[in-house]
């Protein structure tokens, strides 16, 4: 049975069996973080996209544990020039791992990291991953906006958990995630990159009752939360 932990913004470990899995880590800079990046231990790590805030661990996380970076692929390039071992994907693949098997969504978003304040690294396309593991579908929907093809990806997959960001002005605000969980048709929706700075703060108790009015399911996951389904 898999089992999901919020870590804060849009980290997540995901844990099934032996198979230990963290999606965007970002705790070191991160206010609202309660764990720290040398007590992760894993065996993938998932980055969406090059901002700090989703990155930032990434590789450290990865070289501590000798775990595997699967990422879009001028990012795990990056990755592996700095050291780690790495998996590239891209926007429309899928691989089969020996936890499970991976698919690669689009994401509406940037994908940069910062050098040293002077200048921004292109890091490719960010993205969203489709994992299934154990029996179990999760949506990790990156940072994103609202997309059409969300309601494809609903059709083709049967989500059982879905995180989407509700924090708006870098993504979906909560209008756009609730009609993000209709498109879907997750059996669960999570919110995910709110709060952690007062330019992304939102209500995500908002978001559950909007969520539950429509007649889908949702519900907050504080942080240091673990989620079994």
């Amino acid at each position: 049975m898999p089992e999901l932990t919020y870590l804060g913004h849009d980290a997540f470990l995901l844990v099934e069996g032996s198979h230990r899995l963290i999606f965007d880590p970002f705790l070191s800079g991160n206010p609202l973080a309660t764990v720290k990046a040398d007590d992760i231990k894993v065996d993938y790590v998932l980055i969406t996209h090059g901002h700090g805030d989703h990155s930032a661990d990434g590789i450290a996380i990865a070289k501590n544990n000798d775990a595997v970076i699967i990422a879009p692929y001028e990012l795990a390039v990056y990755c592996g020039n700095m050291g780690c071992r790495v998996h590239p994907m891209h926007i429309g693949g899928a691989h089969d791992f020996d936890f499970g098997r991976i698919k690669l969504t689009i994401a509406h978003h940037g994908s940069g990291a910062d050098l040293g304040g002077k200048a921004l690294a292109y890091m490719g396309n960010p993205c969203g991953f489709l994992v299934t593991l154990g029996g179990k579908t999760i949506y990790h929907a990156g940072d994103t906006g609202l997309f059409y093809d969300m309601k494809l990806i609903g059709e083709m997959n049967c989500i059982d958990v879905a995180l989407l960001p509700i924090g708006d002005n870098f993504t979906m605000g909560i209008d756009d995630a609730v009609k993000a969980v209709e498109f879907l048709d997750p059996v669960l929706a999570l919110p995910m990159h709110y709060n952690t700075f007062d330019v992304i703060r939102s209500d995500p108790a908002e978001f559950v009752r909007r969520v539950q009015a429509a007649g889908k399911h949702a519900q907050v996951l504080d942080i240091g939360t673990a989620l079994r389904f």
